[in-house]
């Protein structure tokens, strides 16, 4: 089975994005925290210039691989953000690693290819999706500093460093009601704009049938926080089988499709 794979260009861009995230994570405490800053500015750039040379250089393509690429770029986009505004956050490690992974993976898969003549909508409703996928995967990464600082406040030998639980807490849901929102307009999109998008209607499939039971299990979770004030573990682990859904419906269908089954 021969895959489809990124430029010579693009190739370069990944490797040097790769090299530059992948620095910080492997140095660890061997470097101070204003140089491995510096070195992840700079993968951000470099995996900022991969992603536009995918779709600059030839014909645009898009799969489970540069989804998951554009997730990653996100999350760095709010942890950069973030960043300025609770200096005490690091993470620096595990982000490293997910960008260094997730550029190399959409060098090896970059999808099959995109006509974005066939409609104007297109560009938009993948916009909506990925957004919608990077805010979940911040959540996710509060969701699991949550239960570190949790750890520590059970541990009184340890050493506070991170962001008071409450905080983590409310950003948090910050990200899954904005990410609920984007979910919700990209499901809308391709509801009402499903043979304009595709070809075709609104089709019973993998990827209709996960996402809609994600979007059930977010709502579920945001009004069992306001209703009934959920928090916690038991949150979290709602917030957690959300995000699977929501992985499965398009990275987990497309990777079954692109690499398993080779199938456009």
């Amino acid at each position: 089975m021969i895959l489809p794979s990124a430029s010579p260009v693009g190739w370069l861009l990944a490797i040097g994005a790769a090299v530059a995230y992948a620095i910080p994570a492997l140095l660890g405490s061997r470097t101070s925290e204003a140089r491995a800053m510096g070195v992840l500015r700079l993968a951000w750039v470099l995996h900022a210039c991969t992603l536009a040379a995918a779709w600059l250089l030839g014909t645009p393509r898009f799969g489970f691989g540069p989804a998951l690429s554009m997730t990653a770029w996100l999350v760095m986009t709010v942890y950069a953000i973030e960043r300025q505004m609770f200096p005490q956050l690091r993470m620096r490690w595990a982000l490293g690693l997910l960008g260094a992974a997730a550029v190399l993976l959409a060098a090896l898969f970059p999808g099959q290819p995109l006509h974005m003549q066939a409609s104007p909508w297109l560009p938009l409703h993948l916009a909506l999706g990925v957004a919608s996928y990077g805010l979940f995967a911040a959540a996710v990464v509060h969701a699991v500093l949550m239960g570190h600082a949790e750890k520590q406040m059970r541990n009184p030998a340890a050493q506070p460093g991170s962001l008071p639980l409450l905080t983590l807490e409310r950003l948090t849901f910050r990200f899954v009601l904005a990410g609920f929102v984007l979910l919700s307009a990209t499901l809308l999109a391709g509801w009402l704009f499903g043979d304009v998008l595709y070809g075709g209607a609104w089709k019973w499939d993998h990827k209709t049938v996960f996402s809609l039971l994600s979007w059930v299990t977010f709502a579920v979770l945001l009004i069992g926080r306001r209703r009934f004030g959920w928090r916690g573990r038991s949150a979290v682990n709602v917030l957690y089988a959300g995000a699977a859904l929501l992985l499965l419906a398009y990275a987990g269908s497309r990777f079954v499709l692109e690499v398993i089954l080779s199938r456009p």
